[in-house]
């Protein structure tokens, strides 16, 4: 019996590792096609292409999963389980009920919280304090089939998008092969979801606009859920700033406005305490570390100047 693997991003790849080395038979790989960016503007492949073709693994990269050219190279490799991990399209009904034993899911959150497409930036935008990770049979609702497995992990207070996603790979990839290994010895029983879901969209660039009549905890955690993409943003002079990372103080001060000015520190003040600005990126320049900035293109910034954050400071929060 075979595995078929839907993935696309970079976490997706230490599942599909993981189930190598347990000597699990990988016999296709599906990922999206490849997106044209970069300065030369060419295809770059998807991380899960990458990894599987250094394997040897056959990659698809189909653009629709209904074609019956599609379904029938699936259907030719008579897979016991397909498993799927931020492929970034639903499944049909007529894929998930072609493995033998089921359509596995692993999703990065502690299901029925944070159903959707970014659950690791919500989570950390609103503040939690732990998720985890869920394997689930699929079914054709957003996130809503059985529970198999989950495994809690903390959100640390410097966590970021990326350092805590990386986590979450590596604590689902072995939750994945628990899991499947559970499946076949029958000690593992679908359970289905109990209690209040919670969403959590795609993440949009207009996401990352800074609104400073939140309290400096709200926008620290939009920084960190943000990073690296889209990024937190505010204007300075006109020109677009992305905040890279920030530290809470205490104190107070005009909502968008520089509170305090030194050569190794930018405090700007919020709707509740002060943000203390570590690192960030003014348009057309490279990031750089608050002290850099300060000895440069910041050395001209006034205690009492605004940040512009557009619409919000016109109508006064929101």
């Amino acid at each position: 019996m075979s595995i078929v693997f839907f993935g696309t991003p970079r976490f997706s790849v230490p599942a599909l590792k993981k189930l190598l080395e347990a000597d699990e038979r990988i016999s296709l790989v599906v990922t999206q096609v490849d997106r044209i960016g970069g300065r030369g503007h060419r295809p770059i492949p998807p991380p899960v292409k990458l990894y599987a073709s250094e394997q040897g693994i056959k990659v698809l990269q189909p653009e629709s999963l209904r074609t019956e050219e599609f379904i029938s190279a699936l259907r030719d490799v008579h897979p016991e389980f397909i498993i799927v991990i931020a492929y970034g399209k639903i499944l049909p009904a007529e894929l998930l009920s072609l493995p033998e034993r089921g359509c596995i899911n692993l999703h990065a959150s502690l299901l029925p919280k944070y159903r959707g497409a970014a659950p690791i930036q919500w989570a950390i935008i609103n503040g939690e304090s732990v998720t985890g990770v869920t394997t689930m049979l699929m079914d054709e609702g957003l996130d809503t089939g059985d529970i198999l497995l989950q495994r809690e992990v903390p959100i640390r207070d410097d966590d970021n998008y990326l350092s805590l996603s990386e986590r979450l790979a590596d604590a689902g990839a072995g939750l994945l092969v628990e899991t499947i290994r559970g499946m076949r010895q029958g000690i593992i029983k679908p359970t289905p979801q109990e209690g209040e879901p919670s969403y959590a969209p795609i993440i949009k660039r207009e996401d990352g606009r800074i609104n400073w009549h939140l309290s400096a905890v709200e926008i620290h955690n939009r920084v960190r859920g943000l990073y690296p993409w889209p990024c937190a943003f505010t204007y300075l002079r006109g020109r677009l700033l992305k905040i890279l990372r920030t530290e809470v103080v205490d104190g107070s001060a005009e909502a968008g406005t520089v509170a305090k000015k030194g050569k190794r520190e930018l405090l700007v003040g919020t709707g509740r305490g002060l943000l203390s600005i570590r690192e960030l990126q003014l348009e057309g320049r490279k990031p750089v570390k608050i002290e850099e900035f300060l000895n440069g293109v910041g050395r001209t910034l006034k205690e009492g100047e605004r940040f512009d954050d557009g619409a919000f400071n016109e109508g006064g929060g929101s």
